[in-house]
C-alpha cells in the first residue's frame, strides 16, 4: 500500500526549493539537490511537482504572493491618493532591496537566466515559469501606470517609464552593492521618485 505523504510535505519541498533557487539560481539547482535538502524521496517530490518547471513555477508563484502582499500593505499604510500610493510602492521596493540577504528580484533573475524562454504557456494549462515572471512584472507595471494616470500629468507615459527605471535600478544595484551602499541608493531612489512626481504635478508630495 502506498505511503500517505506527511502533512506539509509539499510546503517543505517548495520552501527548500525556493531558498535554493533564490540563493543559487534556478539553473544551478537540480532536482536531486532539492530532494536531498528537503529530506524527501524522489517519488514523493515528483508526485507534487512532476517536472522542474512545475517546481520553478510554484517558487515564482510563491514569490509573487509575497511581493503582492508587501505592495498591498504599503499602499494600505499610505494616504489614499495616487501620489502617496506611487511613492509608497517605490519606498517599499527600496526598503526590500536594502535588506540583508537580498539577492535581487526573483522574476527578473529568472528572466535573466533564461532570456530565450519565450513560452508563456497555455492560459488553460499549468503555469510556466516565464509566464509567471512576465505576468507579475506586467501587473506591477500596470499598477504603476494606473496610479500615474490618476495624477493627471501632461506626459504620463514618460513619468511611468522614469519610475519604472527607478524600480528596475533598485533591483539591479542590489545584486552587486553591499548593504550600506544599497541603503544609500534606496534613500536616493525614493527622493528621486518624489522629485519626479513633484515636478510633474507642481505640488509637494
Amino acid at each position: 500500500m502506498a505511503r500517505t505523504p506527511a502533512p506539509g510535505t509539499r510546503e517543505r519541498i517548495l520552501t527548500t526549493a525556493s531558498r535554493l533557487y533564490y540563493e543559487h539560481g534556478v539553473r544551478a539547482v537540480g532536482m536531486n539537490q532539492v530532494i536531498t535538502e528537503a529530506g524527501t524521496g524522489k517519488n514523493l517530490l515528483y508526485s507534487h511537482f512532476p517536472t522542474k518547471n512545475d517546481l520553478v513555477a510554484a517558487y515564482l508563484e510563491r514569490a509573487r504572493a509575497i511581493r503582492s502582499a508587501a505592495a498591498r500593505r504599503a499602499r494600505e499604510a499610505a494616504d489614499d491618493t495616487p501620489r502617496a500610493q506611487l511613492l509608497a510602492l517605490v519606498a517599499e521596493v527600496a526598503s526590500t532591496t536594502a535588506r540583508p540577504g537580498f539577492r535581487g528580484c526573483a522574476f527578473r533573475n529568472y528572466l535573466t537566466e533564461f532570456p530565450d524562454d519565450a513560452d508563456p504557456g497555455d492560459a488553460d494549462g499549468p503555469p510556466t515559469p516565464v509566464g509567471v515572471a512576465r505576468d507579475f512584472l506586467a501587473a506591477t507595471h500596470d499598477e504603476l501606470a494606473g496610479l500615474v494616470a490618476g495624477l493627471g500629468v501632461a506626459d504620463p507615459e514618460r513619468l511611468l517609464e522614469e519610475l519604472w527605471l527607478i524600480v528596475d535600478g533598485l533591483y539591479l544595484q542590489a545584486a552587486y552593492r553591499d548593504r550600506l551602499d544599497r541603503r544609500v541608493a534606496a534613500d536616493t531612489a525614493v527622493d528621486l521618485a518624489r522629485r519626479l512626481v513633484e515636478d510633474r504635478t507642481g505640488t509637494v508630495a
